[in-house]
């Protein structure tokens, strides 16, 4: 079946685009997978719960805005506000690829990776369904309006349930409904790395991707050797962030992929 050219992400894209005008900075992390393959493979054997690296760095994500709170919140009338929660949304590819959707898991920094795992499972499976009321509801929202009015609407409604908060349930629109960040893999799709353009509604500091794990030679206690890498970049919005808040990020995302038994300690 051939795929609908005026899909719910091709419209949103297409509405939302403008020329660049936030200041936002780029940034990767090549780390060392060995550690976080392990323990993914212990965590599905312990729990039956397919638990893949997009899991672990969205914890890790959560437990480095946690750490770091001047990232985790949103600009309202041109005054930083902190979120009450730290909350991630994952984008969702539809079955036959023609649209993305996006599932919020609340609390990520508080949560196991199992608990992640099953949660972004659960509403996955409602997604591609057919049967999760808010998506169906937005979509049908999107299609109904031509792309010269869905702009403005488009930008009002980021604002509304982005900026300040607002819900509007009988519209399929949720209360801050990216959360603190976007994560999405492009490791399952076979990419090492890509770099993620912001999207203007969604109204986050941070976007999160997560390349393909490579076998790479690197040096080990002097030696070279060959371990599996994991690159992870990120765009961020620099209106939120400086180089010391960057170090924090980047130093606890490294410290829980490459050291993530550290997290049965930390999670309860």
């Amino acid at each position: 079946m051939a795929r609908e050219r005026n899909s719910v992400r091709r419209k949103l894209a297409i509405a939302s685009w403008r020329g660049p005008r936030e200041p936002n900075i780029y940034g990767k992390l090549d780390l060392d997978a060995t550690e976080a393959l392990a323990y993914l493979e212990a965590v599905r054997e312990r729990t039956g719960e397919r638990v893949t690296l997009t899991h672990l760095v969205a914890r890790a994500t959560g437990a480095a805005l946690a750490e770091e709170p001047t990232l985790n919140g949103r600009i309202r009338l041109g005054r930083y506000i902190p979120n009450e929660r730290v909350s991630l949304a994952f984008l969702v590819t539809m079955p036959d690829g023609s649209d993305l959707a996006r599932a919020k898991v609340d609390d990520v920094d508080r949560k196991d990776v199992a608990t992640i795992a099953a949660e972004l499972r659960q509403r996955t499976e409602r997604l591609r369904s057919g049967t999760d009321d808010d998506w169906e509801k937005s979509k049908q929202l999107v299609r109904l309006f031509p792309t010269w009015i869905l702009r403005p609407i488009v930008w009002f409604t980021g604002w509304l349930t982005a900026s300040l908060g607002v819900g509007a349930k009988p519209l399929g629109l949720e209360r801050q409904p990216f959360g603190s960040g976007i994560v999405t893999s492009v490791g399952m799709l076979g990419l090492d790395e890509a770099w993620a353009p912001p999207t203007p509604f969604a109204r986050v500091p941070l976007y999160v991707l997560i390349g393909a794990v490579r076998q790479r030679p690197v040096v080990v206690d002097g030696e070279v050797t060959s371990r599996p890498v994991l690159t992870v970049s990120a765009t961020i919005d620099h209106r939120f962030i400086d180089g010391f808040q960057a170090a924090t990020l980047a130093r606890t995302v490294r410290r829980v992929v490459e050291d993530p038994w550290s997290l049965d300690g930390d999670d309860g």
